[in-house]
């Protein structure tokens, strides 16, 4: 699998109808008896003898598609871990994929809007988040219009045993890694990057920031690569996502 070459100076590749993608959500959860909240677009899969809680979110780019369809199939396929409590945010920002840029439709950048929240979307994220428990792992959903292949950050303060090798290792059975020394400009370990960072020394916040400081102790950011098919995109996704319901 080779890169197409169409994202020259931004994302070029395929885009999604998001309008027609939630609506679609929304019906494969309700058929699957999850919860969807009341204020906020985000469903629950509940479990009262639950060992784990685990959180997904996409949808945070409106240039990312890939997030969303993989949200979508999971939810088809049905095959979370039996004693896993779920939590899915589908799309944090459906006012930027039918302009099909990063941003949401006023010029924000949501994943650098965490610490000092100016954007509605943001606001109510974070509102919703302070409602819900804590969790144990949290996969945030991304895509990389410049990057060479799959590639994930890995926040893990408490040295819990880690995940991110099974995570590389299951999208890399259907999308090629990124093996880059250097990945967005931290070391990078084939494919995995470790930031060691305190949140309190980065001005903006992205999710995954917010989440390791106010909600779990270990998340992951799954960046698949944008220039290559959407169908691989989607697949490593929701690869890399079975990877972790199947140890959680």
């Amino acid at each position: 699998m080779t890169r197409l070459g169409q994202n020259i100076g931004g994302y070029h590749g395929e885009t999604i109808d998001i309008q027609r993608v939630l609506p679609q959500i929304e019906h494969a959860a309700a058929d699957k008896n999850w919860v969807r909240d009341a204020e906020f677009p985000a469903y629950c899969r509940a479990n009262a003898t639950a060992r784990a809680n685990l959180y997904i979110s996409t949808g945070m780019h409106g240039d990312e598609p890939a997030g969303p369809l993989a949200a979508l199939r999971l939810l088809q396929e049905d095959a979370w871990a039996a004693d896993a409590a779920i939590w899915l945010c589908p799309c944090l920002n459906p006012t930027g994929f039918p302009l099909n840029r990063r941003e949401n439709a006023a010029g924000i950048d949501l994943n650098r809007d965490y610490r000092n929240p100016q954007s509605s979307e943001v606001r109510a994220h974070i509102a919703w988040l302070q409602r819900q428990p804590r969790f144990d792992v949290t996969l945030c959903l991304h895509e990389d219009w410049e990057s060479n292949g799959f590639y994930l950050y890995e926040l893990n303060p408490d040295n819990r045993p880690s995940l991110a090798e099974k995570i590389r290792e299951a999208a890399a059975k259907v999308c090629p890694v990124d093996t880059s020394p250097v990945i967005e400009d931290w070391p990078a370990q084939n494919g995995i990057i470790r930031p060691e960072i305190n949140p309190e020394d980065r001005p903006q916040w992205p999710e995954a920031m917010y989440l390791i400081t106010h909600k779990t102790r270990q998340s992951y950011t799954l960046e698949a690569p944008s220039d290559f098919p959407l169908c691989a995109r989607v697949d490593a996704l929701t690869a890399a996502v079975r990877a972790v319901l199947s140890v959680v």
